[in-house]
C-alpha cells in the first residue's frame, strides 16, 4: 500500500538530503541521482512527482555546491573557462526542455523502465569517465570541438530533465575527455553548467499539472533542501580528503542497486 506522502518522516527527509548533499558536494553532483530512488522507493511518490520533487530540490544543492566549493576550485577559474560553459550551455537548455516535455507525456510504467535503464548507464560513465581523467584531450579542436559540445550538451539537458537530475555524472566525463579540464574543476564547471539548464527544465514542468505536487509537498521540500545545504556544506569541505577513487565505485553501486529496484517497482 501506498504510504501518506503527507507523513513522511521528517528526520529521514533531513538526512537523506544530508547525505545525499554531500556528495553532491564532494563530486560535483546535484545529488539527484541517488535522491530519485529515494523518492520513488523511500517516500513512494509516483514516477512523475518524484521527477519533479527531484528537480526542485537538486536545484537547491546545485545552488548551493559552486559556492561551497570555491575554497577549493576558485570561482575565477570557472571563469576562465567561459568556453566550456557557453558549449555546453548552448544545447543544455534545449535539450532540458524537451526532455521534460517527454517526461510529462509518457506512462508512468515507461518513465520508471527509462529511469532505471539511465541510472544503469550512469554508474557506467561514473566510473569509465572519472577514471578517464589521465587519458589525453581527444585530438578533435576548433569548430568541431564547438559542435560536439553542443550536441552533447542536448543530449544532457534531456536527460537531466527527463530524470529531474543535474547531469553532473554526463558532464564532468564529457567536460574531462572532451575540453582537457582536470576533475576537480570539471566538477564545478557541471555544476555552472546545470543551473540554468535545470532552471529550464523546472519552468517546462511548471506548465504541466504535475507541478502541483511543489504546492502539496512544500514541507517535505523544506525539510530535506534544509539537510541538503548541510550536506552540500560538508560535501565541499571533504573535497580533497575523500579519495574519488573510493568514493565513485561506491557511488556506482548505490545507483546499480538503485535502478534494480526502481525496475521492479514498475
Amino acid at each position: 500500500m501506498r504510504r501518506n506522502k503527507e507523513q513522511s518522516p521528517p528526520l529521514a527527509a533531513f538526512t537523506t538530503g544530508a547525505a545525499i548533499g554531500v556528495l553532491g558536494g564532494l563530486v560535483g553532483l546535484g545529488g539527484a541521482e541517488f535522491r530519485l530512488p529515494l523518492l520513488i522507493g523511500l517516500f513512494r511518490f509516483g514516477a512523475l512527482e518524484a521527477v519533479v520533487l527531484n528537480k526542485a530540490m537538486s536545484l537547491v544543492v546545485v545552488a548551493t555546491a559552486l559556492p561551497f566549493r570555491a575554497g577549493s576550485v576558485p570561482l575565477a577559474s570557472i571563469v576562465d573557462r567561459i568556453d566550456v560553459l557557453l558549449t555546453l550551455l548552448a544545447g543544455s537548455v534545449i535539450g532540458a526542455w524537451f526532455g521534460a516535455s517527454t517526461a510529462t507525456r509518457v506512462r508512468s510504467q515507461t518513465l520508471y523502465r527509462t529511469i532505471a535503464i539511465l541510472l544503469l548507464g550512469i554508474a557506467a560513465i561514473l566510473l569509465w569517465g572519472h577514471h578517464s581523467e589521465s587519458q589525453a584531450v581527444s585530438e578533435i579542436n576548433g569548430v568541431s570541438r564547438t559542435v560536439l559540445g553542443v550536441i552533447a550538451g542536448v543530449a544532457i539537458g534531456a536527460i537531466a530533465a527527463l530524470l529531474g537530475v543535474a547531469g553532473g555524472e554526463l558532464l564532468i566525463p564529457t567536460i574531462v575527455l572532451l575540453f582537457g579540464v582536470d576533475l576537480k574543476l570539471a566538477g564545478s564547471l557541471s555544476l555552472a553548467v546545470s543551473l540554468p539548464t535545470m532552471i529550464v527544465g523546472f519552468c517546462r514542468y511548471s506548465q504541466d499539472q504535475s507541478f502541483s505536487v511543489i504546492k502539496k509537498q512544500g514541507r517535505f521540500i523544506v525539510i530535506m533542501a534544509a539537510g541538503s545545504l548541510l550536506g552540500t556544506f560538508l560535501g565541499g569541505r571533504l573535497l580533497g580528503i575523500v579519495p574519488i577513487t573510493i568514493l565513485l565505485p561506491l557511488l556506482a553501486a548505490i545507483l546499480v542497486i538503485s535502478a534494480v529496484k526502481i525496475w521492479r517497482h514498475a
